[in-house]
C-alpha cells in the first residue's frame, strides 16, 4: 500500500487530546489518526456507525444467543417442579 500525503485542519483542542493519547500509547500521531480513521470506516461501511462501540465488541457473544436461551428454559423447567411447600 503506497501512502499517500496531504494536510489536515484540526482544532487546536482536539489536536492536543490527539498528542496527549498519542504519548499515553506510545504511538505516532499518524498512528493514532491512522487507526480512529480505519475504526471509524469500518464501522461506517459495516452499518453501525450509531452505536456505541462497547455495543459493537458484546455482539461477539451473539453466538451464545441460543446456548443461553436453551439453559433459561431448562432452569424455567427445573424451577416449575419445586413445590413452594417444601421450602416453608
Amino acid at each position: 500500500m503506497v501512502p499517500v500525503k496531504t494536510t489536515l485542519e484540526i482544532p487546536e483542542p482536539l489536536f492536543r487530546q490527539l498528542k496527549i493519547s498519542a504519548a499515553k500509547q506510545g504511538k505516532t500521531i499518524r498512528a493514532v489518526v491512522n487507526e480512529a480513521l480505519t475504526e471509524k470506516l469500518n464501522r461506517t461501511q459495516h452499518g453501525i456507525e450509531d452505536i456505541p462501540a462497547w455495543r459493537v465488541a458484546f455482539g461477539g457473544l451473539r453466538r451464545l444467543r441460543d446456548e443461553t436461551a436453551k439453559i433459561n428454559q431448562d432452569l424455567a423447567t427445573e424451577f416449575s417442579r419445586v413445590n413452594p411447600e417444601e421450602w416453608k
